[in-house]
């Protein structure tokens, strides 16, 4: 059995659900283990949280440009080979920059930069470097989603005629209506997070959910935004018409402030032969539905399933996963593409991905900025 791969981290120190996130997934599979970190600023804390949650501390650093200057000077077979960037979203373009500059690979957080002028940049470096890059929009890895994938791919829906695809949440509630807790908050601040907050948080996963699962690229967009309050910069909620075609068109609808919601991603796709629709807190359900006959559920495990959905299944039918699995189901399609196996290029979302989120992101408010006009993406 090959050796496991070396993993770095970078950020989800503490109480970070991101941070537990990424390290139970990158375990399911029994292919990384953690070698290296930066979990926190604060290098006390890094520490602590190093020695509590039981990984080595000879190799946790104070900060990020002394965990590649120290990796650096290890023997290629010792050192980091990819480091997963769980931070802020103002850093994920100067870390991913520097790592691919060093010879690393990377699994990075989206948004996966501040800027469109960043995403092109670093993707010049990934192009440059010849190494593995992974986004990690974490719900591409729900096997009913790469079994709708597969299935629209095989013409099942024959042509596509509309998408509807929404994310709400209602968590921002708590601190946007207090005007010393909205000045506090990270998400709400554009130096950290960036141009947007709702759109950038999870709008950009709605947007890949739909050009992942229907294999085509949105063309143009025009969004409507909602900022509640004056001295608030930042989206908390948004509606965007988007364009595929002359005749394939959708709706993107993204909150943070829906009173109630939980994490209420869900999308559905009509076609002229019959539909799907699938939500992600529901996720071992896909629904598809046609005119003329009764309403199927697909569910994974099942022969019936795809080679893709069935390679991120590891339980049999009737035993949920969750997200967590999801979430595994994209590092083991990393860790493939690290030793040079062969694999589906629906495992992981890629740097591509990640620059389309971008000119997504940027476009969404470039539209809302112009009086809600129509705004094209770039191919």
């Amino acid at each position: 059995m090959p050796k496991k791969i070396r993993l770095g981290i970078l950020g989800g120190g503490g109480d970070s659900l991101i941070g537990v996130l990424h390290r139970v997934a990158s375990h399911i599979n029994d292919n990384y283990q953690i070698v290296g970190a930066v979990f926190n600023p604060d290098f006390d804390q890094n520490m602590a949280f190093a020695k509590e949650i039981d990984v080595p501390t000879d190799r946790i650093y104070k900060d990020f440009d002394t965990l590649i200057e120290e990796e650096m000077k290890l023997p290629e077979d010792e050192r980091i080979q990819v480091c997963s960037i769980l931070t802020p979203n103002f850093l994920h373009f100067p870390m991913a920059l520097k790592l691919l500059e060093n010879g690393f690979s990377v699994i990075c957080e989206k948004p996966m930069t501040t800027t469109l002028d960043e995403a092109k940049k670093l993707q010049a470096a990934h192009e440059k470097a010849g190494t593995v890059f992974a986004l990690t929009h974490t719900y591409t890895g729900y096997p009913m989603v790469r079994q709708m994938r597969e299935m629209i791919k095989n013409g099942e829906l024959g042509r596509i005629h509309k998408v509807d695809a929404v994310y709400y949440q209602g968590w921002i509630n708590e601190i946007i209506h207090d005007q010393e807790k909205r000045s506090s908050v990270w998400r709400l601040d554009p130096k950290k997070a960036g141009i947007s907050s709702c759109i950038g948080d999870i709008g950009v996963h709605a947007f890949n959910m739909v050009e992942y699962t229907t294999g085509l690229k949105i063309k143009s967009i025009l969004s409507d935004f909602n900022y509640l309050y004056e001295d608030n910069q930042m989206d908390v909620d948004g509606t965007v018409l988007i364009r595929m075609s002359d005749h394939v068109k959708g709706v993107i609808r993204s909150s943070q402030v829906a009173t109630g919601e939980e994490n209420g991603l869900g999308i559905a796709i009509y076609g002229e032969k019959g539909a799907f629709r699938w939500e992600q807190e529901n996720p071992n359900y896909l629904y598809v539905m046609s005119d003329t006959k009764p309403t199927q559920i697909y569910k994974p495990g099942h022969a019936y399933n795809s080679e893709l959905s069935l390679g991120g299944t590891k339980l049999p039918p009737g035993h949920p996963e969750g997200i967590f699995d999801s979430m595994a189901n994209i590092y083991l399609g990393v860790a493939k593409a690290i030793r040079g196996e062969q694999y589906d290029s629906g495992e992981y979302p890629t740097m591509t991905d990640g620059v389309r989120g971008m000119n997504f992101i940027e476009a969404t408010v470039e539209s809302h900025k112009n009086g809600n006009t129509w705004v094209e993406l770039e191919d």
